[in-house]
């Protein structure tokens, strides 16, 4: 019998796992460009990131990405400060015998401007979960 930890080089979170998107909003990016001071000394925390997951830890940099209706859309890097695992237990509070979940704490080491922003996501983004390779009908209801 054995185990499975995911490794990460990315913190792909939505709005419910902790991604701040009060401060990280793409039309507001776009005009005023967020940066590094507007979230300067500021700790983040995210939660209920499904398995076991092993981030790099600070000082070595994680990818930072909004997932909007399952597309990405990457903002900058990261450094982890801290993680947790623990069993992701039924309403009940029984747990299944397998499923995991992961919560931490991050600060921002950069924000890509806009331009790189576009750029960076539509080469490194899978196809399948790219934020600027939707459909446009899916565009439209962002």
């Amino acid at each position: 019998m054995g185990s499975f930890v995911e490794i990460n080089d990315t913190l792909e979170l939505t709005v419910e796992q902790g991604f701040p998107a009060d401060i990280f909003q793409l039309e507001k990016h776009k005009t005023h460009p967020i940066t590094l001071e507007d979230v300067k000394g500021k700790i983040f925390e995210f939660k209920n990131k499904p398995s076991a997951r092993i981030f790099q830890m600070d000082p070595v940099r994680v990818y930072f990405v909004h997932n909007i209706n399952g597309k990405w859309l990457f903002w900058g890097r990261v450094l982890i400060q801290s993680q947790h695992i623990y069993k992701a237990l039924r309403a009940d509070g029984s747990w299944d015998g397998e499923s995991w979940q992961t919560a931490g704490t991050y600060t921002i080491l950069n924000v890509y401007d806009p331009e790189y922003q576009y750029t960076f996501t539509l080469n490194e983004a899978p196809d399948d979960r790219n934020y600027y390779k939707q459909s446009n009908l899916e565009v439209l209801k962002n």
